[in-house]
């Protein structure tokens, strides 16, 4: 049985440290161009640069998405870019980069041909000839298609290099176009999905129009099978970690490069205990499971499913039956370096107010129940509250903290 990583994504520099301070063994990021993630902060080559560095002095990997399906304009700005990240100091230097293209990634192989290349689930790898096929081109890795079976993956693993590593999503929303390559979004915005800059129609509502009555929108009502008619509920496996670990998988992948530091802290924290534990103990495992399940529905999320893993999903599986997020706590921001007055620093994400209780996560699993009793602004004054949002603030809690807590509120 193969120890898997568990790869974490990451937004932007704070919530990479988080991921780090959390649990992740890698982290993906993207950079401010050819990655998929277009609306998402992203990095710039500076903070690249200081976030890879980081992860390094805690032991982790990190994995940058150049992932785009690209067209002829974006063959010289790919060739500059992947010579800008191969002349990174090897601190600084990314681990890996994931590709879906043929021609990104014959070009990464001439600019970086001492980095690692991964094959991005875009590239739809559903059999184990593709995987043989891409490390014969040199590959690393495969990012298997999210349409696969635990079944099919173990039958890749038999017939693959035991060298070549399997990469596959446990967590998090689901595409419902085929391994993610998606038209909807061009087609109704001129935005193109693969090339990073998808609209999600597919979480729009939408009515129905009969063809000798134009202008008159009959709704689709809600009922128990749902009305976001393409839409998939969240990948969950936390249940399953025993069929995971045993079926050749390398790396766990979580997905999430939009979601904030509490989301990216949650998941983490929960799907790291969940793999250490199974590793000491599937019995620990077994116990610990409630705890798990209760965890991750702390997070903000969809309703949940196994998705392809143990066959096609039915439409019960897949279709969810209400059409708003699941939320159980707010975010309200991340303990940072103590002042002389011993107050904790904190950029504020959600109002709070002195006297509340609050929680405090911990990247050992333990939460706390606190009450706020000060509340100080940078210039020293006193605060009965926290109204604005990315407020620099000092607080006390009660209690000692550590960098990286992270603080919530139960909604």
């Amino acid at each position: 049985m193969r120890k898997p990583e568990l790869l974490i994504p990451a937004s932007s520099l704070e919530v990479l440290k988080i991921a780090v301070i959390y649990g992740a063994d890698a982290v993906y990021i993207g950079g401010e161009v050819f990655g998929l993630r277009a609306k998402a902060k992203n990095f710039s080559m500076q903070e690249m640069k200081e976030g890879i560095a980081f992860a390094h002095a805690h032991g982790v990997k990190v994995y940058v998405t150049a992932n785009i399906l690209a067209h002829n304009g974006d063959l010289d700005g790919v060739r500059e870019y992947f010579q800008e990240l191969s002349s990174f100091e090897a601190e600084s230097r990314p681990d890996a980069l994931i590709i879906s293209d043929p021609g990104v990634f014959s070009i990464a192989g001439e600019v970086c041909p001492d980095m690692e290349r991964h094959i991005s689930t875009q590239a739809n790898n559903t059999n184990y000839e593709t995987y043989r096929f891409w490390y014969g081109l040199g590959a690393k890795r495969v990012v298997s298609a999210r349409e696969l079976s635990l079944a099919e993956i173990r039958e890749i693993r038999a017939h693959i290099p035991d060298d070549l590593e399997i990469e596959t999503f446990i967590h998090g929303a689901m595409c419902i176009s085929y391994s993610g390559r998606c038209l909807l979004s061009n087609y109704f915005t001129g935005r193109d999905a693969n090339q990073g800059a998808c609209t999600h129609p597919c979480r729009w509502k939408y009515s129905i129009v009969e063809e000798t009555r134009p202008g008159e929108y009959m709704p689709v009502y809600e009922n128990e099978r749902g009305t976001y008619i393409f839409n998939s509920k969240d990948l969950c496996m936390i249940e399953h970690i025993p069929e995971l670990m045993e079926s050749g998988i390398d790396s766990f992948k979580i997905e999430g490069r939009m979601k904030t530091a509490l989301y990216v802290a949650t998941v983490a924290r929960t799907y790291r205990k969940a793999i250490d534990d199974y590793l000491e103990s599937p019995e620990l495992y077994l116990k610990n499971l409630p705890w798990y399940l209760e965890q991750i529905s702390n997070c903000t999320y969809r309703q949940f499913t196994t998705g392809f893993f143990f066959g096609k999903p039915t439409d019960e599986a897949q279709i969810y039956d209400n059409n708003t997020y699941l939320k159980e706590y707010t975010y309200l921001g991340i303990v940072g370096e103590q002042n002389s007055e011993g107050l904790y620093r904190i950029e504020q994400r959600n109002k709070f107010c002195v006297g509340e209780q609050i929680e405090v996560m911990k990247p050992d699993g333990a939460n706390l129940t606190v009450t706020v009793r000060r509340i100080v602004d940078e210039e020293g004054r006193e605060m009965e509250s926290a109204p604005h949002p990315k407020q620099v603030l000092y607080i006390d809690l009660g209690r000692s903290l550590d960098r990286y807590d992270i603080l919530r509120r139960k909604d």
